[in-house]
This record gives C-alpha cells, structure tokens and sequence, in this order.
C-alpha cells in the first residue's frame, strides 16, 4: 500500500500536475494540503476518472485539506478542537484499515506576529489529540504540512537557522509532543542520518541550489512503522511537468508492506 501527503498549493492551479503524479505514482491513499477551494470548486469527477474517491474540509481560498483514497473514506474528524477559528486545516478518516489523518499545520508567519503563539497552541492541541493514538495494533497515521523542521538536519542552513521561524525550539518541543505521545517520523525513522527537504521557496532558485527544508511529515503508529519498507520525497515533481508549475512542495511517499494489510 502506498500513501502520501503534498501540500499542492492550491488544487485548481495544480489539478492538471495532481493528475499526472496520481497516474505516475498511483498511491493508494493521499494527504492534500491548502486546496484552497469549497465543496463545490473540487474536482471530484476528474478525480473519480482516475480511480480516486475524495474527501474535503474546503476554504475558499485559504488553507483547506483532502485526502484521495481508491477505497470510499468514512470522515471521522473535520477540525481540532477548540481551534476552528485557525480554518480548515485537518481531516481524519477511516479509510483501508487506516485511521489516516491529514492536517496543514499554522505557518507563524515571523516569532514576532500573533500567528507564531497561536501556531504554538494549535500544535499542542494537535498533539493533545493525539495521545493514545498509538497505543497496541491501532493503525494511525498522521501526515501532513507541520511548518516545522524538527532538527538542524532538516534545514539546508543547518544549526545556523536555529531560532528562526520553522526552527524554534518552541515549534520543536510541540512537534516532539507529537512523537512523545507514541508515532513515529516514518523517513526520519527509516533513514536517520539521511538529509532531505519537501520544501523550496519559489525564489532565488532555492530548489536548484538545494536550499530546502524538511517540514512535510508522515507520521504513524509502531503497528503501521512496523509494515514501513521505504519512504522518499518524491523531489521530481517538484520540477515542471508538460509545461505545469509544481506546487513549493515535493509529495512524501511511504510504501507499506502489503503482507500486513
């Protein structure tokens, strides 16, 4: 089984590149962050064509989530508590023996905007939610856009970007909140010593100089760590494709063993 998350940075400027990676890669279940469109934007029956049910929590124009999955989704969750006011930003489902949750977490935007505290509390609450999630044999995955590189490897300036915005210790203990309640950073786990990024600015051609960060995440249960047999950041579609822009973010893969299923 193969699953993933992207950030494609708004669906209806991406539905032709989604389209080609969905045929390229064929994953089975698909975390999507910032969609940026309602129930009556998404592009249901292009998706449907390609083998994909669909799932949403929209917002017009800002944020949003949805997760693709070839097998119908139950939604068992559509916001953290208490945080609705942050937009639409998380949605869990039952989907394939999976209780697969994509979420796009605050950006904080500086250390000194009003954002920053309440990304700090969104990502607490989000952990909070989280406890127990792991527990036993539950098959939990928690995937998505953090906006958080949990250690220098994960930034291209290394220690040097230590206390900027995505590399405060702050943003790091919540996210290591996340891992304390039980999941597990699936690449990281796989390849600790490995670095690799999921994000490039548009500017200043960042991607070809390697000027990235490791913020997108695919987390997961020790029932579901224990099927994982590869992860990669699918770094080629963050290249043009047949003339179509890539999103800033490259897709996380995870392959899961299907002997497990």
């Amino acid at each position: 089984m193969r699953i993933a998350t992207w950030n494609v940075n708004g669906l209806r400027a991406r539905i032709e590149f989604l389209t080609i990676w969905l045929k390229d890669r064929a994953p089975d279940i698909v975390g999507l962050q910032e969609i940026k469109v309602t129930d009556d934007q998404f592009p249901f029956e292009e998706l449907e064509a390609l083998g994909y049910h669909a799932v949403i929590n929209g917002q017009k124009g800002w944020n949003g989530v949805a997760i693709l999955s070839r097998e119908p989704a139950e939604v068992i969750e559509t916001e953290l508590p208490g945080h609705d006011a942050m937009g639409s930003r998380l949605l869990t489902a039952r989907v394939a023996g999976l209780d697969f949750t994509t979420v796009y977490c605050p950006n904080g935007k500086t250390l000194t905007h009003e954002d920053y505290p309440a990304k700090l509390e969104w990502l607490a609450a989000l952990a909070e939610l989280f406890e127990g999630r792991s527990d036993g044999d539950l098959q939990t995955v928690l995937c998505g856009d953090f906006n958080v590189c949990p250690e220098p490897l994960d930034s291209w300036r290394g220690e040097a970007a230590d206390g900027a915005i995505f590399h405060t210790v702050e943003e790091r203990q919540r996210t290591g909140a996340i891992r304390n309640s039980g999941l597990i950073d699936t690449y990281r786990d796989l390849y600790p010593e490995e670095q690799t990024f999921s994000w490039w600015d548009y500017r200043g051609g960042a991607f070809h100089r390697g000027h990235g960060l490791r913020i997108d995440h695919v987390y997961v249960s020790p029932a579901v760590r224990a099927r994982a047999v590869r992860a990669q950041h699918d770094r080629d579609y963050r290249k043009k494709k047949d003339g179509f822009t890539a999103s800033d973010h490259a897709p996380v893969i995870v392959d899961l063993d299907t002997a497990h299923d």
